[in-house]
């Protein structure tokens, strides 16, 4: 259901909205600094935050006494916020902020995350790559995270990227930008769901592997772990849908508590170290390519270490003060993951013995944990440890792409929005919205049957599909200017975010070109990065859905004087 609470007659523009036109008439004024981000008190005088022209004036007498006409005293802030954006609260806030954060790290899990992928910067440049790339992966999802979470503290909403999209664009636009970045968004959430549950599959095979080397699963065996794994990881949200909050909690415990417990163990247990010059010697990569170009395909290869930190953002309407709450899980998300993955990365790399044998291993990181430790015994421990992690991770990704698709059925966006809108009333979820993320997750994975380099190279640009989606709302924000498209936030970056804005899509456009390099020369059938054709092939279906359902797609219809009001309460 929809209802505006207007404070101003509506325009006559067949394509614009009242929220709309009201900005373009009457854009905020509110310095930038006015809102300290993580300050203890949301509540701020209530001001005229710009000045309202003469029509409006006319019609409603005083603006800032009719828009606070429209809240009752009993009324929730957080959900009128949510109305000022065109929606109505469907969904319980029972994420508490450290429940967001368990969230938004556990889809991360940036140590655990490395582990899985560090090996492909070994192949590009060695430990120098696999250390220093990470350092400047980090930096470059940094800044883009910071500058999608001012938004996101700016309209929070469970629809996340489109959402953000489609109030920022060029009313001419908007709908066909949000549409595409709806399906980008809900697409490369499905797919990193994806990612994560074959990287469960793959584990499992490669720890038996490990114990038993002359055995080497089929892709039949993958695909029934994959299967496994999928109904496992959702159960949760069905039998006790009440206790996934806490359940991110433990997993965020889980994992801090296991990055301690490895890292110890890997120093206490350590044989030997490597010396500084190991670390920064160059030209150990044996991917064929350049010196320079290989280190900048691993720049890109760490960002997985970061993926999915818009996680939080698709529980904005299930979190008390979002505003607040939702940049702050996002920010805390990068900082933990970096103060976990990269003491981890040198712990590995200074104890490392044989680079070669770690790039032969089916499961380069319980190699190495074996190199380091010498004993098989403490690697299954550490590995179950890992893998553990691995599947509690998948809660999270479950609860994100439920919500994103439940959040874009709402406005339209995919076919048969009436069904997969509805919100369970019972477990209080999108159930329907749920089930078909799984349904996807499990056709999908039938594409590892038919080919691994098909299945893998999508999943290696889902990542980048979450980033160009990132992207594109700061890259509007920038060309149409701050002061005049954002409304009062918690979070407000002030000069910051105007280089945070400018550096996102770039940074994107830079690592995007090199993830869809080939991994390896000679290039080959079997060593072909399909990523690029892949990028374009689902842009062409997304055209096709445009084509043939755009015109069903609605978005937000913005009230921009109960939105500053509601968030500087």
């Amino acid at each position: 259901m929809r209802r505006a609470f207007p404070v101003a007659p509506a325009y006559n523009n067949d394509e614009a909205t009242e929220g709309e036109a009201l900005l373009h008439h009457a854009p905020p004024s509110m310095r930038e600094d006015e809102v300290p981000f993580l300050a203890e008190s949301m509540t701020a005088p209530v001001k005229a935050l710009w000045s309202v022209d003469k029509s409006f004036a006319d019609h409603s007498g005083d603006s800032k006494d009719l828009a606070l006409e429209n809240l009752s005293p009993s009324e929730d802030l957080d959900d009128s916020n949510l109305r000022a954006q065109g929606h109505e609260a469907a969904l319980q806030r029972s994420f508490s902020p450290l429940a967001a954060i368990g969230l938004g790290f556990s889809i991360t899990n940036s140590w655990v995350g490395y582990l899985s992928i560090f090996g492909q910067s070994l192949i590009y440049g060695g430990p120098q790559n696999v250390v220093f790339g990470l350092l400047v992966g980090t930096a470059v999802q940094w800044t883009i995270t910071l500058g999608l979470s001012e938004i996101a503290s700016a309209f929070p909403s469970a629809g996340g990227q489109y959402h953000f999209t489609y109030i920022l664009a060029p009313t001419k636009y908007k709908r066909f930008a949000a549409f595409v970045v709806g399906w980008m968004t809900l697409l490369g959430w499905w797919v990193i769901t994806c990612s994560g549950i074959s990287l469960c599959a793959v584990s499992v095979a490669g720890l038996v592997n490990f114990w038993h080397p002359a055995f080497e699963a089929t892709r039949w065996q993958i695909y029934l772990i994959y299967l496994s794994s999928i109904f496992i990881t959702a159960a949760p949200l069905f039998l006790s849908p009440r206790s996934v909050p806490k359940f991110t909690q433990l997993t965020l415990f889980l994992s801090v508590s296991g990055f301690i417990v490895v890292f110890c163990m890997l120093l206490g247990l350590k044989k030997q170290t490597q010396p500084g010059s190991f670390i920064t010697q160059s030209g150990l990569g044996t991917s064929g390519w350049s010196t320079g170009t290989a280190w900048v395909m691993g720049v890109g290869n760490a960002l997985y270490a970061y993926g999915g930190t818009d996680g939080a953002i698709h529980i904005a309407e299930e979190i008390p003060r979002p505003s607040k709450n939702i940049p702050k899980a996002m920010n805390l998300t990068m900082a933990i993951g970096f103060v976990t993955a990269f003491p981890m990365t040198l712990a590995l790399m200074f104890g490392m013995t044989d680079i070669d044998a770690v790039l032969s291993s089916n499961l380069p990181s319980a190699e190495i944990f074996y190199q380091i430790t010498q004993s098989r015994g403490i690697v299954t421990f550490m590995m179950c440890w890992v893998i553990l992690l691995y599947y509690m991770a998948i809660v999270g990704q479950w609860v994100t792409a439920g919500r994103m698709t439940w959040a874009f059925s709402r406005d339209r966006g995919i076919p048969y929005s009436a069904f997969f809108s509805h919100v369970d009333v019972y477990r209080n979820f999108p159930v329907r919205a749920t089930v078909l993320s799984i349904c996807f997750c499990c056709l999908y994975g039938l594409l590892y049957l038919a080919s691994t380099t098909a299945f893998n190279s999508i999943v290696t640009g889902a990542v980048l599909y979450l980033n160009i989606t990132y992207a594109v709302p700061q890259g509007i924000l920038f060309t149409h200017g701050r002061a005049k498209s954002l409304p009062a936030r918690a979070l407000n970056l002030g000069a910051v975010g105007y280089i945070c804005n400018f550096l996102a899509p770039v940074l994107v456009t830079i690592t995007g070109t090199f993830i869809c390099f080939p991994p390896q020369l000679p290039v080959t059938v079997s060593n072909m990065n399909y990523t690029p054709v892949i990028l374009v092939g689902l842009f062409c279906v997304i055209l096709g859905l445009w084509c043939t359902r755009g015109a069903k797609f609605t978005g937000p219809n913005i009230d921009w004087e109960l939105l500053n009001l509601t968030a500087c309460k």
